[in-house]
């Protein structure tokens, strides 16, 4: 199911990500998963490398200079993701992550979106992101949403690299967006 009558992407003012919005609930959950997945399982967010465990932490700090959209259901955090400040005209999409209740309903698409039109209003004209190889679903994803994989910048040899172009924002829709 595809819905996202009840969504709503938000930019969380500074200072508010780890407990007004969610962020760090989901950011645990996504290290949690991913370190799951490359076979290191730990058994709690205090237990996370000590970089991972900095954005559980202390978003804010973690992410300081970046644009951080949290996808809402209400009162409930239902995903998130990072956009990095722009250096010549590039930004770099970051943990994007949908709780497991709210997949399925277009969360990751939303905040996707949201976050192109955030690098689009702020001058940037490459946005490029990496995925562990075995999340196909994500790979796919991006694959729909005109990412193309590139050659990797990352030392890690399970991460695909991709980019893709930003266009330049709609002024008649993208009036009143920050």
């Amino acid at each position: 199911m595809n819905d996202r009558r009840d969504l709503a992407v938000v930019r969380p003012p500074a200072g508010s990500l780890a407990t007004v919005h969610g962020l760090s609930a989901l950011l645990a959950d996504y290290h949690l998963q991913t370190e799951t997945e490359k076979g290191r399982p730990v058994a709690d967010a205090a237990a996370l490398p000590a970089a991972y465990r900095a954005e559980v932490e202390d978003p804010d700090g973690a992410f300081a200079g970046a644009a951080v959209l949290v996808a809402r259901d209400g009162d409930t955090a239902a995903g998130c993701v990072v956009v990095t400040a722009p250096v010549d005209g590039r930004a770099e999409i970051k943990r994007l992550w949908t709780a497991p209740g709210f997949r399925g309903r277009g969360v990751a698409s939303a905040l996707l979106d949201a976050a192109l039109a955030h690098a689009a209003r702020s001058g940037v004209r490459t946005v490029r992101l990496s995925v562990w190889r075995w999340r196909t679903g994500a790979v796919s994803l991006y694959q729909r949403l005109g990412f193309s994989v590139t050659a990797s910048w990352d030392e890690r040899e399970e991460l695909v690299c991709m980019e893709r172009t930003v266009e330049e924002p709609n002024p008649c829709t993208e009036q009143g967006r920050s």
